[in-house]
């Protein structure tokens, strides 16, 4: 389906947005020179930059710094809403601990013992992991904490993170789905990544409450990412790109496969959407 009326003329370009691990960043959580200069080149001409994560408002200030962000973020797979500018959540929908928990009971009864870790909720949200959670690759998703399993629970959460011994991310992903109950959902939000998360939410919702707050419509958002956490997104903005490192199913509905991240894909996608100046490029 082509974005091109039929006078020739084609949607304006108002919104970009990306997720930031395994998109925007580089595998070393880095941005490039180059990503920071496009990125300058989209406000220059009045398009709005949007960052779509996984990560909590309360993990993502070293990236916002890095990229002198200070717009509107939507963070915890779309459950907050964030100003960087202000600091401040606009919104944010955490878990019921006692459900969230009967899950977890539910899938070790199926798959046996998982390890876990919670982001505890509001702004200043901690990371909090069980021992057996792998430390060390916990890409400061927030400020870290370990824990006992038993006091996991104590605080309120937005996320709970799964982790298994042996089986893979797909199979784990399976079977906590068939685990869930309502007011809980699976998401793949990266390799070992899998969450459980409220419900209703994921960035498709977020992006869409930023693009309202903005005036903007979403033939006019373009919107990159590398996992299936990102899939509501792709499929909600007019224009989707998937990274070429990215997950098969993402490549499978985006409109474009953008370069791999370390070699700068989302900045070689926008530099040649803006060096052509004819607004929303037309969907396949």
């Amino acid at each position: 389906m082509s974005h091109t009326p039929i006078d020739g003329t084609r949607s304006r370009l108002g919104l970009v947005a990306t997720d930031l691990d395994g998109t925007l960043l580089r595998s070393d959580a880095t941005v490039s020179a180059r990503t920071v200069a496009t990125l300058g080149r989209l406000a220059g001409q009045g398009v709005v930059h949007v960052i779509a994560t996984g990560r909590p408002a309360s993990g993502c200030a070293p990236f916002f710094e890095a990229l002198g962000y200070r717009g509107l973020a939507v963070c915890g797979q779309g459950a907050q809403v964030y100003d960087a500018g202000r600091g401040e959540l606009l919104s944010s929908v955490g878990l019921d601990r006692d459900t969230a928990r009967a899950v977890v009971t539910r899938l070790v009864a199926r798959i046996g013992p998982v390890d876990l870790a919670v982001v505890t909720s509001g702004l200043h949200g901690e990371f909090v992991v069980t021992p057996g959670f792998s430390q060390g690759d916990e890409r400061e998703l927030a400020p870290f904490r370990l824990t006992s399993a038993e006091l996991l629970w104590d605080a309120p959460v937005d996320k709970v993170l799964l982790r298994h011994p042996t089986l893979s991310d797909a199979d784990l992903v399976a079977a906590a789905e068939q685990c869930c109950v309502p007011g809980v959902t699976v998401t793949h939000a990266g390799p070992r990544m899998v969450d459980l998360l409220p419900t209703g939410f994921d960035k498709a919702t977020g992006l869409a409450r930023v693009a309202r707050s903005l005036g903007l419509d979403r033939r006019e958002v373009i919107a990159f990412g590398d996992m299936p956490n990102d899939l509501a997104m792709l499929s909600w903005a007019g224009y989707a790109v998937a990274m070429s490192n990215g997950h098969p199913e993402l490549k499978a509905v985006a409109d474009e496969i953008a370069p791999h991240h370390d070699e700068d894909g989302v900045a070689a996608v926008l530099d040649r959407i803006l060096d052509e100046g004819a607004g929303m490029p037309a969907r396949r």
